[in-house]
């Protein structure tokens, strides 16, 4: 019974994002909303400028419904259910006024970056406040030992970090086309393989949903990509990734299984921290993948290889939770 609720949850997921995404994407051009390109970012994506943005609106739409509509068909839908939609939808929210700030209002740095760590942090505390009064545990798995820790009120930091951090991270990846779409699908559907083996369906559910809605954004995403996720997409993505590893008490292992974001993170903190001390840039150009276009890869060399990486850090990441 499970099983077919996971098959039939990714089809619905793909479905919802593969059949609206054709009448979304020309009403978003009708509506002008198209993506601006940074002139200091590769020359070669300013051909991609006034590509229709927001597309995330889409894939949160699908996994909102997917999820809802999936979760009822086994059982009613959980606290940590309304959780993982909580900060879903509460950073997609975040993603979406930055992403008409840029887009409509023509301010191309959208919202400022103290104005969205404050939603990141606001978000992050009431997710903690709701985890508390739901008598979920406030202690984390560590891996390789299988002990855990019990972290008390630094737990709440702990969540801040983590959501405001891989919110930013996959943020940060999102600058080619299918890059995101592809690494995000592969680590959620890692997720939804550990949640249904620690019996969590419902995160298994609401991770398979995300996975369907991804791919069937891919489709128009992939290169050349006639729609772009915008921040609507990654941030929302990004933060509904942490929140399925807190919920499983895979925060530490999450840095394995999202090492594709980890690393495009790290090139721009070392890359800042490298050129400010000695005035030396350690990459062509940071996040990383963009230092490997300029180096003479193809966009679709990169995303592939990404995606890759991605992959074989799912892989291990699974090995570690489930046979190790």
């Amino acid at each position: 019974m499970m099983s077919q609720v996971i098959f039939f949850t990714i089809l619905m997921g793909f479905l919802i994002t593969a059949l609206l995404s054709p009448i979304f994407i020309p009403f978003l051009r009708r509506l002008k909303f198209g993506q601006s390109i940074r002139e200091e970012g590769p020359k070669s994506h300013q051909k991609k400028t006034g590509t229709p943005t927001m597309g995330g609106i889409v894939i949160l739409l699908s996994i909102l419904v997917t999820t809802l509509v999936m979760t009822g068909k086994y059982s009613e839908p959980s606290v940590k259910t309304y959780l993982l939609l909580l900060v879903t939808i509460g950073f997609g929210i975040l993603g979406f006024l930055d992403d008409f700030i840029k887009v409509v209002l023509k301010r191309n740095l959208g919202l400022t970056s103290k104005q969205k760590l404050l939603g990141q942090i606001i978000i992050s505390v009431i997710f903690y406040i709701i985890l508390k009064k739901s008598h979920i545990p406030t202690d984390i798995s560590i891996p390789f030992v299988h002990t855990s820790v019990d972290l008390g009120w630094f737990y709440l930091i702990m969540i801040i970090f983590w959501l405001v951090g891989f919110s930013n991270a996959v943020n940060l990846t999102d600058g080619l086309d299918g890059l995101v779409s592809g690494t995000a699908a592969i680590a959620f559907g890692a997720m939804a393989i550990i949640a249904w083996h620690q019996s969590q369906y419902d995160i298994a559910v609401f991770s398979v949903a995300v996975v369907g809605a991804l791919l069937g954004f891919l489709v128009f995403n992939a290169h050349p990509a006639k729609v772009f996720m915008g921040d609507t997409g990654s941030l929302a993505l990004g933060g509904a990734l942490a929140t399925v590893a807190i919920l499983t008490k895979l925060e530490i292992l999450l840095i394995i299984i999202g090492f594709v974001f980890v690393m495009e993170t790290l090139s721009v903190i070392l890359q800042v921290i490298s050129f400010k001390t000695t005035g030396k840039r350690i990459f062509k150009m940071s996040p990383l993948h963009h230092h490997y276009e300029l180096v003479g890869w193809s966009e679709w060399r990169v995303v592939v290889t990404f995606w890759s990486v991605g992959l074989l850090c799912a892989i291990l990441g699974i090995y570690i939770e489930v046979w190790l």
